[in-house]
């Protein structure tokens, strides 16, 4: 109990951790060091969180766990290290949870005031640490008797509501600690000093409450430019809950116009289960035929969520320059690096989706019921190309394990999918229909780093299994974290695609320069995973065909353990794969 704490550090790491746990923190990531001892101990001590953490000895590792955690639950986790560079180890997945807005609870022991600046060691300059990245910091002072045990309380209440206030994202409260450390008793009766906490020890309740807001918007002034349109896109970013995909879809099909999801969006791939006309899943390489885009330009543009991979889409957008062109997103963020956004609509997606669709009277016109058909069968005819060039007996290429992992994923798993060129290929070549799965990915600063750790942390927020997609060079950059999924309740089957270097690279204007692109950008190592998998205790597989790997895949997702497959790939073969499908893809649509 708080109230039987040994010491005083004790007592307040005691209300930190109950605090944090009743303003609604769901998980502790902990890579613990000396400093950090009186943090530790507490978890240890408080039963509710002893059963939510997840220990790793990289302090980079557990920041990108809590991020991946955030990403299924919505809910922050708590980063908590020990002081020195080990604070400066969780910059990447700050800067990953800010630019996406996702919650996240640094709580970092310190050295006290008056050993910082004298040459202490393990001693550096924490406050400020992360820069202008978190919501909000708060430097605590040592613990001390003079101070109301109130202000714990209320520092981690505000950091809480500040970690999920619009738009959320990390909060960093900086704890510093003086000797004694470690739970020894003083044999002090500290009942008087509780006393004002009377209320608070006999309830499960926060300190201090902060009642839900969202900004309210008006759908009616957005619909008055939206009436005439005929040419309209809907394009869906990420989407955080079934009620704004199904908000999305509705708004679509009452509109009448054609609907471009994004892969973290919930709709790209089983689209809840249903038939909807208004998708248009392959857009990304309609997008690339020229005559397509150009014929295709839309009068106006509703962006519902968050951002998006496609950069094909982004720049069709730009050049068109629709107006309105509105983005609908409950921050204030800006998803507007063309400087085209006309509307920034700052409101709930799925209340004001709903808003609008309750505004169309009128049926969408036959000019309308065309452009929605040039959309969605164009991009039925691109899963028909793709389906003849990527026959599941076929050889094992980097687009055929994307339709694959699309085709072969069980209803109620998971879907982390790495940066590069993973997010990009599941985005155009994944299979439509199938399972729905949650789909998270580190965009925000589009990041490899820290991406086996977020996965890690993803499926101990989902409470279920789930797959990683990770190219090599991101799945090198995290080898360590592969530790975790040892102790994981629900198995990760890491599906790596090991092409020996920066795969993406090749498709960019720099491949063009032979003697720099190989030794600086291919980066080529030589390295493959199976001795890697043996050291984490891992399943491994190593298939040759696509026959191979949806055998390997399925017998992975039977196993009650985690597996690791790696996927062999030549980076030269691969660019022409995807050359030749967009090739085949402009050819069908011409003839169509």
């Amino acid at each position: 109990m708080i109230t039987d704490a040994p010491n005083l550090p004790r007592l307040w790491a005691d209300l930190l951790i109950e605090e944090l746990l009743r303003s609604g923190a769901g998980l502790f990531c902990l890579a613990s060091g000396s400093r950090s001892t009186p943090l530790v101990s507490a978890i240890a001590a408080n039963p509710r969180a002893r059963e939510l953490v997840l220990m790793h000895y990289d302090e980079r590792g557990t920041a990108f766990a809590a991020l991946g955690y955030a990403r299924a639950t919505g809910r922050p986790a708590v980063w908590i290290t020990t002081s020195g560079t080990a604070v400066a180890n969780g910059l990447p997945a700050v800067v990953e949870a800010s630019t996406d807005e996702v919650p996240m609870i640094l709580l970092t022991a310190d050295r006290p005031p008056e050993l910082r600046d004298t040459g202490a060691n393990q001693t550096i300059d924490q406050p400020g640490i992360f820069g202008g990245y978190p919501r909000w910091s708060f430097d605590l002072p040592a613990p001390d008797s003079r101070i109301d045990p109130a202000m714990v309380l209320t520092a981690a209440d505000q950091a809480a509501h500040r970690s999920l206030r619009l738009p959320p994202g990390p909060v960093h409260l900086n704890a510093a600690f003086r000797e004694p450390l470690a739970p020894t008793p003083d044999d002090e009766d500290r009942a008087d000093y509780l006393s004002g906490l009377s209320r608070w020890l006999e309830s499960d309740e926060p300190y201090t409450t902060y009642p839900e807001s969202r900004p309210v918007a008006d759908a009616e002034t957005l619909y008055r430019d939206l009436r005439p349109v005929e040419r309209g896109l809907i394009v869906a970013g990420s989407l955080g809950s079934g009620a704004e995909r199904k908000a999305a879809l509705r708004l679509a099909e009452s509109l009448g116009w054609p609907l471009l999801p994004d892969i973290a969006s919930g709709l790209r791939l089983g689209c809840m289960g249903g038939d909807y006309p208004n998708l248009a899943a392959h857009y990304d390489l309609l997008l690339a035929d020229e005559k397509f885009a150009a014929a295709h330009a839309p009068e106006a543009v509703l962006h519902v969520g968050g951002r998006i991979v496609s950069k094909r889409l982004q720049q069709f957008v730009s050049r068109a320059a629709p107006a309105p062109y509105a983005v609908i997103h409950e921050s204030p963020a800006r998803f507007d690096p063309d400087h085209r956004v006309t509307h920034n609509v700052e409101t709930g997606v799925a209340k004001f989706c709903d808003e609008l669709t309750d505004l169309v009277e009128q049926e969408p016109s036959p000019s309308a019921r065309t452009w929605l058909r040039s959309w969605s069968g164009a991009s039925e005819e691109v899963g028909e190309v793709l389906g003849r060039a990527l026959p599941e007996s076929g050889e094992v290429s980097e687009p055929l394990v994307a339709r694959a992992v699309s085709r072969l994923l069980a209803e109620g798993w998971g879907l982390f999918l790495a940066s590069s060129m993973p997010v990009r290929d599941m985005d155009a070549y994944a299979r439509t229909g199938g399972a729905e799965p949650q789909v998270a990915t580190n965009r925000g600063a589009s990041g490899i780093d820290g991406t086996v750790a977020s996965a890690a942390g993803f499926v101990r927020g989902l409470g279920r299994p789930a797959v990683l997609v990770i190219g090599d060079l991101a799945l090198l950059h995290d080898l360590n974290s592969l530790a975790m999924l040892r102790n994981l309740p629900h198995p990760l089957v890491v599906v790596a695609i090991n092409n020996d270097g920066g795969g993406i690279f090749s498709f960019l204007p720099v491949s063009d320069h032979g003697d720099i692109f190989e030794p600086y950008f291919g980066t080529p190592h030589g390295l493959g995973f199976e001795s890697a998998a043996a050291m984490f205790g891992l399943h491994y597989e190593r298939p040759r065909n696509g026959e191979a790997f949806a055998a390997a895949f399925r017998e992975a997702a039977e196993r009650r353990s985690s597996t690791l497959i790696e996927v062999k790939t030549n980076r030269d073969t691969n660019l022409a794969l995807h050359r030749d499908l967009q090739r085949e893809v402009s050819e069908a649509l011409q003839d169509a």
